[in-house]
């Protein structure tokens, strides 16, 4: 059903171990892209996956970070510690610089790894449909929605078709509205003829190697308005202070507070699972954890509310 998005910094890595077994229980798949050369972290996080009994998708030849143009420690990973574990797949990035040639010869590469396809750019999607032919209906296709029109899509209907859409509005901190539209297609998937949804969290899908000093500090969450017909949107709790790169300790407690405040009030409509307790905790104690911890609660949370959401539908 759901497909978070990962590109395995170490906070994303921590957030799925964290959550593993609430993934499993909903049924979530993450799809992780590696992008750090030591896969220590990566092998650590789908160890979780597989000890909470769940299923991860692992992309074996990314399209950023250092293994980028060469996935054989990624492919060497899966075959030396998960060989034997059907519920971890490879994931093939499928860009514009692919032919299908490639494509097929990747997928065959890792068929005992259950590969899924990856749609991320790639052109040829008749042709790949047809080369892989009578085994269509045993693959998984995930299409990130910028590249994939409805017609490309239809090429692989009859498989297992998943639809990724990027709900972030990346931008400068100090330039985040308070509230926006997030995604609404974790209820409109199914009409646009999809078996699940993905998207990038609260990060969205522009990758970028490291962040520069931070200006100012905001903090991401995510809440479903059943007002709105159960919209998905997104709140920004931006610090005040945001004209030097100074005092991030001080920004997030400004941040946190208009968090707090706005939970508080009863109208915020965020889910209060762990990770608000978390944030509830860090303001009692005016604790600053680092960015990335932030980043990581505040995906935690994403998913807590989409786990909440689904068991309560």
């Amino acid at each position: 059903m759901y497909h978070p998005y990962f590109r395995s910094k170490q906070f994303e890595l921590i957030a799925i171990r964290e959550t593993a077994e609430l993934l499993t229980i909903s049924g979530f798949v993450p799809i992780i892209e590696p992008v750090k050369d030591s896969l220590n972290g990566l092998e650590r996080a789908l160890k979780s996956i597989c000890d909470a009994h769940g299923q991860a998708i692992v992309i074996v030849n990314p399209a950023y970070g250092d293994h980028a143009g060469n996935g054989n420690g990624i492919s060497k990973l899966l075959d030396d510690s998960f060989l034997e574990k059907d519920n971890i797949t490879a994931g093939i990035l499928l860009t514009d610089d692919m032919t299908v040639g490639q494509a097929i010869q990747c997928y065959e590469e890792h068929a005992t790894h259950s590969p899924s396809f990856v749609h991320a750019g790639f052109t040829e999607g008749r042709l790949l449909s047809e080369a892989i032919g009578d085994k269509l209906a045993e693959t998984r296709h995930i299409f990130f929605e910028k590249y994939c029109s409805k017609p490309y899509r239809k090429h692989f209907k009859g498989a297992q078709r998943v639809l990724l859409y990027d709900g972030f509005n990346k931008m400068k901190n100090s330039d985040y509205p308070s509230i926006e539209k997030f995604s609404d297609l974790h209820i409109t998937y199914e009409d646009e003829g999809m078996d699940g949804f993905g998207d990038f969290l609260i990060v969205g899908d522009d990758f970028r190697e490291g962040g520069g000093p931070a200006y100012a500090v905001a903090i991401h969450l995510t809440f479903i308005d059943p007002d709105q017909d159960d919209v998905m949107y997104i709140y920004h709790f931006v610090s005040t202070s945001n004209n030097t790169p100074t005092d991030p300790a001080g920004k997030f407690s400004q941040a946190l507070d208009k968090l707090i405040t706005k939970l508080d009030s009863g109208s915020s409509k965020i889910f209060e699972g762990e990770a608000i307790k978390e944030f509830r905790e860090l303001h009692a104690k005016r604790h600053f954890p680092g960015l990335g911890h932030i980043k990581k609660l505040s995906m935690k949370h994403h998913i807590e509310t989409l786990a909440n959401f689904f068991s309560l539908v």
